[in-house]
């Protein structure tokens, strides 16, 4: 529609258009059902469970929404239950609605599941067009980063994602349950549970230079209030 400011006369993209375009963008992000709740607004934690780490991760997240287009993505670290996958989707679904912009929401040991079953030993081409996607999206929500057995393709595939990420200034916002120190203390302390174990240090170290590290902790809010508490 033809708008009229400052003395010049120029067009507008109507409301009905834009809503269409947000809708057609929330339709391909991929968001799975179980977080179609998710919204800053909503962000139950805070109302239930005042912690000051929750409290500053929301306020980076709404920061991060207001700034966009930014040069740095987001990680959200953090013991599970605490919210980061809820802060995240609520992050994307923000840019979606109010800046239009192109996101694409994945699992990560999903999507190494799907490349695994689609492997093909004559052809690249079916792993290719399962990661096109997530090279094109404007910004991708990674979630559960480290969550799978890092063996040295797990190890590839992380460094060829965040990579070509990195390479071609695409912005990504990851959560991950694991912390950059050992817990010497955890009942776990057998087991490799850092971050750097989990995804190999060159690739924590480019995650330094891609994103502004968000950190979390807290009560595992599923445990505490049961069904209620699916925020990731």
């Amino acid at each position: 529609m033809r708008v009229e400011k400052d003395g010049a006369s120029g067009v507008a993209r109507c409301d009905c258009k834009r809503a269409g375009r947000s809708s057609r963008l929330l339709g391909d992000a991929r968001i799975p059902p179980r977080y179609a709740h998710c919204e800053l607004e909503g962000y139950a934690l805070l109302r239930e469970m005042r912690n000051e780490s929750l409290e500053r991760a929301k306020l980076v997240a709404e920061r991060f929404v207001e700034e966009y287009p930014t040069q740095y993505g987001l990680l959200f670290m953090g013991p599970s239950g605490i919210g980061k996958t809820h802060l995240a989707v609520s992050i994307i679904k923000r840019l979606m609605r109010e800046k239009s912009v192109s996101c694409l929401f994945r699992t990560f040991p999903d999507l190494l599941k799907e490349i695994q079953m689609s492997y093909s030993p004559v052809s690249m081409s079916s792993e290719l067009s399962l990661l096109q996607p997530i090279f094109d999206a404007e910004v991708l929500l990674l979630d559960e980063l480290g969550a799978q057995k890092p063996s040295s393709w797990v190890l590839e595939t992380v460094a060829y994602v965040l990579n070509y990420r990195y390479t071609e200034n695409k912005v990504t916002v990851l959560t991950t349950n694991y912390q950059d120190q050992e817990d010497l203390e955890s009942a776990r302390k057998s087991l490799n549970h850092s971050l750097i174990d989990r995804i190999g240090a060159p690739m924590r170290s480019r995650l330094f230079e891609m994103c502004k590290t968000v950190e979390m902790s807290g009560e595992d809010f599923r445990r505490k209030y049961g069904p209620r508490g699916h925020h990731n």
